[in-house]
């Protein structure tokens, strides 16, 4: 019996049935031509600061749907359907936009940053936005995609680490095989060097690209590709992003805290304003106290789950994400859990970072070579090496459910390695050369038959009544805070010095800001 078989006997079922999943789903707001829209988020859709499951992202027009933790797949995307309903439902003659590369962008200052009403806690999230679009730029913030947030009972924060570190080194396996993001419109790049190629008289796009968003086009940035964050453990994780909080960049400080009128254009001029401008791919998680800081909230009580945060929305599943893949998603995560994870070092994570930008731009050219160990491995003998790898497990899952589910998802992926055509950026692809080579043209049209497939569903009583309560429930906890503010008397600069405070990055500190 293999390591990875003895481990995973040793799970009980009990545990295995109570893994549980839920799915974080960003999504722009189209108008029916293609272009974002500037539309107020919906109020039918009640309080982006307070609603539990429907928000923003970055930009007032980007929703972020957000479902609960789910001990079955079939419950989360059940949820994740139900909030897509009501949110085609609100939106009236626009569209949810089914690509992660967005829709038709003005120019860069004149999109719309996210706004959450006059509390502090409102104020703060609108100022990092800010922030953001003075770092990187507002278009690199309109990219959408979906983070899958998973745990199982019974892991410590060693386990986690293991788990996050594995998955660095595979997780070109799931750009290679969800990737659906290898084409741009014109007006993303409009000012800004890239290598991308023609396809049409609006789009730009690799030929054997998978995810321009995990590429150089996306979450980057020359401060933090300075970070070597090592996930060896929590506590060399913990020291890597407070670095990153309380070290002043140059740049940063160059834009200053507020302009000229008293405005805050960021939260701070270190290299990081906060815990959640760290991007990855994987992020260890722990859920938040009101007021808390997430790093303090880490290192007080531990890992609580893994958020997974390099999937593209698929365009040919309504809600971006189906069954199938989380399935996959679950077992390679286990896959993850249960192999050896011997330390990373620095020579590996630049080693990790190219295999991702390798993956990301050219994952179904024929013979692409990644590294491993210092050798040159075929991206295809890697991917087929870990899906076989996985499959004692997916059988396992399986034989919970008395099904064939995880082994089908399995097959299908081993299928499309071989097959890269089928594969999800090869179809988009196909898709752009039948709209024209237009971009903006078969997102929209798609996104169009994505709105009609969501006001066609049913919808009961019940849902209709549980979504308005919902709503009018977080505007009146956005009124209460609003108006409890304004009886304390405690100014912007106060509430933000206090949350920002170095000490509440320590688990020592145990005062906490209120919301």
């Amino acid at each position: 019996m293999t390591l990875l078989n003895q481990r995973l006997t040793a799970i009980s079922d009990q545990r295995l049935r109570e893994m549980r999943r839920g799915v974080e789903k960003e999504s722009l707001r189209s108008q029916a031509d293609g272009r974002l829209a500037f539309t107020p988020h919906p109020r039918a859709l009640g309080s982006a600061l307070t609603h539990p499951h429907i928000t923003t992202d970055f930009c007032e027009s980007q929703v972020e749907l957000v479902t609960g933790a789910h001990t079955t797949v079939a419950a989360c995307m059940a949820e994740l359907t139900e909030l897509h309903q009501a949110t085609a439902r609100a939106i009236g003659g626009e569209q949810l936009w089914v690509s992660s590369m967005p829709c038709a962008l003005p120019a860069d200052g004149e999109i719309p940053l996210g706004q959450y009403g006059n509390a502090h806690i409102g104020q703060t999230k609108t100022v990092y936005r800010r922030g953001l679009g003075h770092r990187y730029g507002r278009r690199m913030q309109t990219i959408s995609g979906i983070h899958y947030n998973w745990s199982l009972p019974g892991l410590n924060n060693d386990d986690y680490f293991n788990l996050i570190r594995n998955f660095r080194r595979h997780s070109f396996l799931l750009l290679l095989l969800f990737g659906a993001s290898p084409a741009v419109g014109k007006c993303f790049v409009d000012g800004l060097p890239h290598e991308l190629t023609p396809l049409g008289a609006d789009t730009l796009h690799r030929p054997h690209g998978t995810s321009l968003r995990m590429g150089r086009l996306g979450y980057q940035s020359d401060a933090q590709a300075s970070l070597a964050v090592s996930y060896n453990g929590l506590e060399g994780y913990g020291h890597s992003l407070e670095d990153a909080l309380t070290r002043p960049w140059p740049a940063y400080e160059a834009i200053g805290l507020q302009n000229a009128s008293g405005e805050y254009q960021q939260l701070s001029t270190s290299l990081l304003q906060i815990e959640n401008e760290f991007y990855g791919t994987i992020r260890p998680k722990r859920t938040i106290r009101s007021g808390e800081r997430p790093l303090h909230a880490l290192r007080e009580r531990g890992v609580e789950y893994v958020e997974v945060r390099c999937m593209d929305l698929n365009p040919f599943i309504d809600t971006g994400i189906d069954a199938a893949t989380a399935r996959f998603i679950d077992v390679f995560l286990m896959h993850c859990l249960l192999s050896d994870s011997p330390p990373d070092s620095p020579a590996e994570i630049a080693a990790l970072g190219r295999n991702q930008h390798r993956t990301a731009e050219h994952g179904r050219q024929p013979g692409l070579m990644l590294e491993r160990h210092g050798q040159q491995v075929s991206i295809t003998d890697w991917a087929l090496e870990l899906i076989d790898a996985c499959a004692p497990i997916a059988q396992r899952l399986d034989a919970l459910e008395d099904g064939h589910g995880h082994a089908d998802t399995l097959a299908a992926a081993r299928a499309a390695v071989l097959a890269p055509h089928t594969l999800p950026s090869a179809r988009v692809l196909d898709d752009l050369v039948a709209h024209g080579g237009s971009f903006v043209g078969a997102v929209r049209a798609r996104s169009a038959g994505v709105q009609a497939a969501l006001l066609g569903l049913p919808v009961s009583v019940e849902q209709e009544t549980q979504w308005a309560a919902e709503a009018a429930q977080s505007l009146a906890e956005q009124a209460r805070l609003e108006a409890a503010q304004a009886a304390g008397g405690q100014s912007f600069t106060e509430f933000l010095n206090d949350y920002l405070a170095t000490e509440g990055l320590s688990p020592r500190s145990q005062d906490h800001v209120p919301a």
